[in-house]
């Protein structure tokens, strides 16, 4: 599996982003796909987003609901974030990625064989 992430950039806060992923090498169907970040000099990524394999469900990092939209397309293989009313504190390396886990489990770091290179997303005024 390969995944190429798109997107990233600098924004004012306030402002939007939209990250893109491509997956290849499988059938993208078979794959709950998530993003994850880093925030620079932190640890390891954090979870921020789901989106199911199967129906469409999603599940989020709370400080991002409201603002943040996980979207996926089986016919082009992809999967997009949508990032509006950005903060400073979104500052990080956005990473995509798929499993084939539970969608119980989708939440964690671990349960995600497949990252993709990361794209950098800068909030500063």
């Amino acid at each position: 599996v390969q995944l190429q992430a798109s997107g990233g950039g600098l924004v004012q806060p306030g402002g939007s982003l939209r990250l893109s992923c491509a997956l290849s090498g499988r059938p993208f169907s078979a794959y709950h796909m998530g993003w994850f970040r880093q925030a620079p000099g932190k640890g390891r990524e954090v979870f921020v987003a789901a989106i199911s394999r199967r129906d469409g469900s999603t599940r989020y990092l709370d400080s991002v609901k409201g603002r943040f939209t996980i979207s996926r397309d089986n016919a082009k293989n992809t999967v997009d974030l949508q990032m509006n009313s950005l903060k400073p504190e979104d500052t990080a390396v956005y990473y995509c990625a798929a499993t084939q886990s539970i969608w119980a489990r989708v939440d964690l770091r671990r349960e995600y064989p497949y990252f993709g290179q990361g794209t950098l997303v800068t909030v500063s005024s």
